[in-house]
């Protein structure tokens, strides 16, 4: 079924408009939704952040940027489905054409821009879920990724404090956990959020937030950047250990383009954004490395980025991780993604 996809994937989606047959396939997938929640999730779970994670595997934030399919996901074999990003206003991202693969890469480069419905309306959507589920429970772990709107000024910290506290404020009460998204480089001037001076007070308001409005604590994560040099990394993981944050993501996207076999001119066109996908696994394993050697073995460390296969999976877990995400992976290997990895590491 894997070589058949791929070949699929090869001979007929790469001709297709990428965005397009993200959202046909994303369509398809939620169609399918009844079936695939019936299915049983595969691998062996795991204790992370007080919570109990089906399996090991979970989808990262960017596929399900609206709370659509989360269950149909799950369904899937994904462990925990992290939604987002959101925004504290809804906004349509940046113009298309905005998505592009490179296969000979196993590759794709993003600059969406958090294309997203806003909080107000992603709040309203998981309330609907949760009244429809009412107690029945069950389903992926689910993770909600916030980010700031691009309109609000990065220099302004008080703006982006509140901008960051209206999405903690409609979205904590329906979050397993709690991602702060500092990392993207598709909208200007996020990245500078990562540096300590920044990083410190917004995360420790969002926490309050947070902590206002639910009845128990919810864990809360920041997800950083591959291309943080390795003392900003430090800094990060001293940050995330002094004022007891409960994980880091390692990592988002990065802009750096260094080997890649796809021809110039391929890379070239598709122009600036965010990578994924198999070339950014070296970096994204040093990342980890380097935050496992700093923090306590009770911070949790999910990692992502060129996560391909299960003999990649264990080699992340082996670095340090607790828990891992895909993304690419999934759309270059296909449906039975998340149940060969979690599979594979279970053996």
């Amino acid at each position: 079924m894997t070589r058949a996809y791929r070949t699929l994937f090869d001979k007929v989606l790469t001709k297709t408009d990428p965005e397009r047959a993200h959202q046909q396939a994303f369509a398809a997938i939620r169609a399918a939704g009844p079936a695939l929640s019936r299915t049983r999730t595969p691998g062996s779970p795991v204790h992370a952040m007080g919570l109990t994670f089906p399996n090991v595997i979970g989808l990262a934030a960017g596929f399900d940027k609206n709370a659509v399919g989360i269950d149909a996901l799950g369904g899937l074999g994904f462990g925990h489905v992290e939604i987002g990003t959101v925004t504290g206003e809804g906004q349509p991202g940046n113009p298309a054409p905005r998505l592009f693969r490179l296969p000979a890469d196993r590759a794709v480069i993003n600059r969406m821009g958090f294309n997203n419905d806003g909080a107000e309306a992603v709040a309203a959507r998981l309330a609907s879920r949760l009244e429809r589920r009412g107690t029945a429970g069950g389903g992926p772990i689910l993770g909600i990724n916030i980010g700031k709107t691009k309109l609000v000024p990065e220099d302004d910290q008080a703006a982006v404090e509140a901008d960051y506290a209206k999405s903690a404020r409609l979205l904590a009460p329906y979050a397993d956990y709690l991602v702060v998204n500092v990392s993207s480089p598709n909208t200007p001037g996020l990245r500078s959020l990562q540096s300590v001076e920044k990083l410190q007070p917004l995360l420790e308001h969002v926490r309050s937030i947070a902590d206002q409005v639910t009845k128990h604590r919810v864990p809360l994560l920041v997800k950083i950047a591959p291309d943080l040099a390795d003392s900003d990394v430090v800094e990060v993981a001293d940050l995330a250990t002094a004022i007891g944050l409960d994980g880091i993501i390692a990592t988002n996207t990065t802009i750096g383009r260094e080997h890649l076999v796809s021809p110039p001119a391929e890379i070239t066109a598709a122009g600036a954004g965010g990578l994924s996908g198999a070339p950014l696994k070296a970096r994204a394993l040093d990342v980890l490395r380097l935050l496992r050697s700093r923090v306590s073995p009770e911070m949790t460390l999910i990692g992502v980025g060129g996560i391909t296969t299960a003999a990649d999976a264990r080699e992340r877990l082996a670095a340090g991780a607790d828990l891992l995400q895909g993304y690419t992976g999934f759309i270059y290997e296909g449906p039975f993604y998340a149940r060969r990895i979690a599979n594979g590491v279970a053996r």
